[in-house]
């Protein structure tokens, strides 16, 4: 019992428990390790790639790493120190050499880190220096440059071709075809590209020799009106491939020149580098100090990786180096103290180690052969005696002696005769298929050995069923479990006995309380519909119902009642297809009579809920349900304020396989205490109660493989009480049968 109490004392947090629980083994240690590596190296590769995202995952994978890597560090020195403080053999070597992996990982590492970023520093400030900013600012200088001397040009040359054009005759003016070719020199002289005269609604007057314009980008509005207002309008294309020019022609009523020039493809293109670069320059020169962060955040980051897998590699490789002395030093403590079993792992040993080791197995190996030929005499001696004075403690039982597997090897005759078997039949065979149950009894005291486990079982061999109570022990030697005892004794009557008195005393109560008035009551309605069956004018179909239910139920309960007074059981269900829904509603009607004060609510199933069952068990079910729930209402404390108006709510329905039948009220409710028991013959919790009504409700259930379910009302209002009937084609069968 005290081991026991010992065993549930729940253990204090420890950090290598912990460790172990979530996994932190040498396996994943090592894989850890070598991931802080590889991630290290990818990340150095990602300051080559211009993707800030991936870089990004890598940064954050990294210091995911590292805090891994750093807790199981951590975890490997607590325990090398913890080591230290309890004296461990070892202990002072491992930290001597953990110190010194330390410095030599730490040192190259900060050295790495400090000069990358130094030289990161230079490499930076060099490309930001004023020459470099000079050399992008007067890039973009001379780009702007070449574009304002193809303006400049294209001005020059629209306002000395509008000049000339002002100056033409009037019959080159008025002949289109004069005029386009008039244009078309003008362009080629000019080196222009195109060129197109126009009016205010840019229809055209004339152009050049291929010249589309218009035909592709229209002129707009507003600079017709900002060439009536100076000379010259200068734009360029939606490519910026070509400056064009509109001037206003004061020869021609509201007519404008229209030149175009193309520029070099190359030089453009040149030119759009150029800017590209220049912004891309100005972007990480305003981004410059977060840049220079960054790679120090990063250098950081992987040396800080770095010295962590260094640091593990130095405690791996330490614990190698002085893991066999440790063993060694171990198994040396566990020979002292009485175990001569203690090996030293040899294959974890090397050179002179590996003899030393093998010299120290074969020593201990020669100490227990020694002590194990003085032991087994004086056991097997022992062990006869123990099963001689387990056998001889319960002779008059059965007895089963067992081997520590399980398999029997000894049974009594009491033994055979109880389970059935003769004694060939049982030796050699496993208990768990002889007897399962005895089976879970080996299992309790494996778990607790030097406890005797007891448990009833019920034993069912052909047509006789058998109560045993079986006790088993389990046969120690040196601390470990040998073999097992199992004694058993018929307690069958004894039950038998038990379960007929308290059935007798129930038989007498209810022969006391209910059968007298039994007959009384029945004459009496008959004697009713006898004489004032023929009197009553209105209703008489519920007056007939009313007598004719009395009459029924009398017979009902005045059965019940005899079988209960002869054999102390319900009586056999006789199962037939019934209307659930209809017994309900005959159920509700009778209580409706008995109690006007309490409403009930109830919705006749619109389809029938046919199942097969035992009608007058299933409205005794019903009726002690719904009476239970009426007496509940009745019995509800007066708490001063008035009372709401009882309620009782009844539903039906069909799920699946089953037909639940639902009945709620508003209360007092089930009681607090003992709620388990409410379905016990003789619990009851009101002053006239007899105890026997849920007693019989569930017996009755039991009998039709269904169930009882009983849960306090919403709001923790009333009670709820839920049975259910199973349907299927083999339980109408059996009805029908």
């Amino acid at each position: 019992m005290a081991e026991s109490q010992h065993n549930n004392v729940k253990q204090p947090f420890s950090f290598v428990r912990w460790t172990k629980k979530i996994g932190l083994g040498p396996k994943t240690s090592f894989f850890v390790a070598m991931l802080a590596i590889a991630s290290g190296i990818a990340t150095y590769e990602s300051l080559t790639i211009d993707n800030p995202a991936y870089t990004r995952a890598l940064l954050i994978a990294d210091v995911v790493i590292v805090v891994i890597l750093a807790a199981i560090i951590t975890h490997r020195v607590i325990r090398t120190w913890r080591k230290g403080q309890l004296g461990g053999s070892g202990s002072m070597m491992h930290r001597r050499i953990l110190r010194l992996f330390s410095l030599i990982a730490v040192a190259p590492a900060l050295m790495v880190a400090l000069f990358s970023a130094l030289f990161f520093n230079i490499y930076f400030q060099r490309h930001f220096s004023d020459p470099v900013n000079m050399a992008v600012s007067e890039s973009i200088v001379v780009a702007d440059a070449y574009i304002k001397e193809h303006i400049q040009n294209i001005q020059s040359d629209v306002l000395a071709m509008a000049a000339q054009i002002n100056r033409a005759p009037t019959r080159v003016l008025e002949n289109r075809a004069l005029f386009d070719s008039y244009l078309s020199d003008q362009v080629i002289a000019r080196n222009l590209s195109e060129a197109v005269v126009v009016d205010g609604n840019q229809n055209i007057i004339a152009q050049s020799d291929l010249s589309f314009a218009l035909e592709f980008d229209k002129i707009k509005p507003e600079f017709f009106n900002e060439a009536r207002e100076r000379e010259v309008v200068i734009t360029t294309n939606e490519g910026d491939d070509q400056v064009r020019a509109l001037i206003r022609l004061d020869r021609l009523l509201d007519g404008f020149l229209y030149v175009g020039r193309f520029i070099e493809p190359r030089v453009l293109a040149h030119m759009e580098r150029t800017r590209a670069a220049a912004a891309e320059y100005e972007e990480l020169k305003e981004e410059g100090f977060g840049i220079q962060i960054q790679f120090a955040v990063i250098f950081f980051i992987i040396s800080l990786m770095v010295v962590l897998a260094a640091v593990w590699f130095g405690l791996v490789i330490a614990s190698r180096l002085v893991g066999p002395i440790e063993s060694l030093v171990k198994a040396a403590e566990r020979v002292r103290s009485g175990d001569l079993s203690a090996k030293v792992d040899e294959s974890r040993a090397y050179d002179e180690m590996a003899m030393l080791s093998r010299a120290f197995n074969r020593m201990t190996e020669q100490l227990s052969t020694q002590r194990q030929e003085l032991e087994e005499t004086n056991e097997k001696l022992d062990e006869r005696r123990r099963f001689t004075e387990a056998v001889l403690s319960g002779v008059s039982s059965g007895v089963i002696g067992l081997d520590k597997q399980g398999f029997i090897h000894l049974p009594n005759r009491k033994a055979t005769e109880l389970l059935g078997l003769t004694e060939e039949e049982m030796i050699g065979k496993a208990i768990r298929e002889i007897q399962p149950q005895m089976a879970g009894l080996l299992d309790e005291i494996r778990d607790k050995p030097y406890r005797v486990a007891e448990r009833q079982i019920q034993l069912q061999a052909g047509n006789l069923h058998r109560h045993l109570l079986v006790r088993a022990a389990a046969e120690i030697s040196m601390g470990s479990i040998q073999g097992f005892v199992v004694t058993f004794d018929d307690i069958t009557d004894l039950v038998s006995a038990q379960r007929m008195a308290a059935w007798g005393d129930i038989a007498r109560r209810i022969a006391h309380e209910i059968k007298n008035p039994l007959t009384p009551i029945q004459l009496s309605a008959e004697r009713i519909k006898r004489k004032y069956g023929r009197q009553i004018q209105e209703d008489v179909d519920i007056f007939n119902q009313c007598t004719d239910t009395i009459i029924r139920q009398v017979g009902d309960i005045g059965q019940m009642v005899d079988e209960f007074s002869s054999f102390a059981r319900m009586p056999t269900p006789v199962f037939k297809p019934e209307d659930l829904g209809e017994l309900v509603g005959q159920a509700i009607f009778l209580q409706k009579i008995g109690h006007p004060e309490i409403d009930y609510e109830y919705e006749t199933p619109k389809s029938p809920m046919i199942c097969a069952c035992d009608a007058p068990q299933v409205n005794r079910v019903l009726t002690n349900l719904l009476q239970n729930s009426a007496d509940a209402i009745e019995g509800r404390d007066d708490t001063g304020e008035s009372l709401p108006r009882g309620k009782i709510a009844v539903d039906i329905r069909m799920v699946a396989d089953e037909i639940f039948v639902e009945i709620r009220d508003n209360g007092r409710g089930l009681p607090k205490e003992n709620r388990s028991r409410l379905t016990e013959p003789y619990v009851t919790h009101r002053e006239k109660g007899t105890g026997l009504g849920l007693a019989i409700v569930n017996k009755i259930m039991e009998e039709h493989g269904g169930s009882l379910a009983m849960t306090d009302g919403e709001n923790g209002t009333g009670a709820c009480v839920r049975i259910a009937f199973p349907v299927s084609e083999a339980n109408l069968k059996t009805g029908n049968d």
